[in-house]
């Protein structure tokens, strides 16, 4: 049985807009956290389809987004390679330093949404990440971002791991197929400051999320895309729907309003403000 994750791109502009077009949408905070003026330079880690990444674009000359899936940083230069001072790149993040044009103080703030979970998730890459990020913000920069923190969607992963392995997959092995890395404040705080962050503000927020209600979205839809490399540690199709299945109906009645039939996840996200001295 097939126990490693393969890296795939299940990223698609299409499977994002119809089972997590709330990600964009729901980071007002942050952004008001980094606050882009008019003189910045702006390095985006995990861009995704650039929606976000395109906005910030409308508040400072220049926007640099990063993204390990060729689907999503294509779906982006193709809406918006017109836009000057806005340019999107195939990089995968936990290899910052790695990027052709990666430079030491080249931004003065380093934005990232709904991305470093799966951008940390690594032990081994996890500081080095952290690292490169201080490295590459001019002295005086801030990193602003938001995240899943610790207790994120817990029905679903609990789910998920329970899923696979019924296929066949043991409890240990399902567990190290999870995608995520989802810290405490306590933790994030420790791991900032020891690469020389100062901490400036710091928030963990429950924050139940509406599931779309697109026909190939919902909850099925978000299994399908958030949680795929799960879903790559089974060897079959049959396999890989039946765990959907399993999770679906599992889930039913737990993050279903009665009301309206709507479901919600229990997201608790994680936002940072981290400055580097001046």
């Amino acid at each position: 049985m097939a126990l490693q994750q393969p890296e795939k791109d299940h990223w698609t502009k299409q499977a994002y807009s119809t089972s997590a077009s709330f990600v964009p949408e729901l980071a007002i905070v942050v952004v008001q956290w980094l606050n882009p003026q008019p003189d910045d330079l702006i390095l985006d880690l995990g861009c995704g389809d650039g929606v976000l990444t395109a906005k910030l674009r409308n508040s400072c000359p220049s926007v640099t987004g990063l993204d390990a899936s060729t689907n999503l940083v294509l779906a982006a230069k193709k809406a918006y390679s017109a836009i000057p001072g806005l340019s999107f790149h195939v990089q995968d993040c936990r290899y910052l330093d790695r990027w052709m044009n990666f430079q030491e103080g080249a931004y003065t703030k380093v934005f990232s949404n709904a991305a470093l979970h799966w951008i940390l998730r690594d032990a081994d890459t996890r500081m080095s990440v952290l690292e490169s990020t201080y490295k590459v913000l001019k002295a005086g920069g801030t990193f602003a971002f938001e995240m899943g923190g610790a207790g994120n969607v817990a029905e679903v992963h609990t789910a998920l791991i329970s899923a696979v392995s019924h296929q066949g997959v043991g409890i240990d092995q399902a567990r190290k197929l999870s995608p995520w890395y989802f810290p405490s404040k306590v933790m994030m705080e420790k791991m900032l400051e020891e690469v020389g962050f100062a901490i400036e503000e710091m928030e963990l927020e429950y924050r139940p999320t509406r599931l779309t209600t697109e026909e190939q979205g919902g909850i099925g839809g978000w299994v399908r895309l958030m949680g795929a490399q799960f879903l790559d540690g089974l060897d079959s199709e049959v396999q890989k729907e039946a765990a959907v299945e399993e999770v679906c109906e599992l889930l039913k009645t737990v993050i279903t309003h009665e009301e309206d039939g709507s479901m919600f996840l229990g997201y608790v996200r994680l936002r940072v403000l981290a400055r580097k001295p001046a």
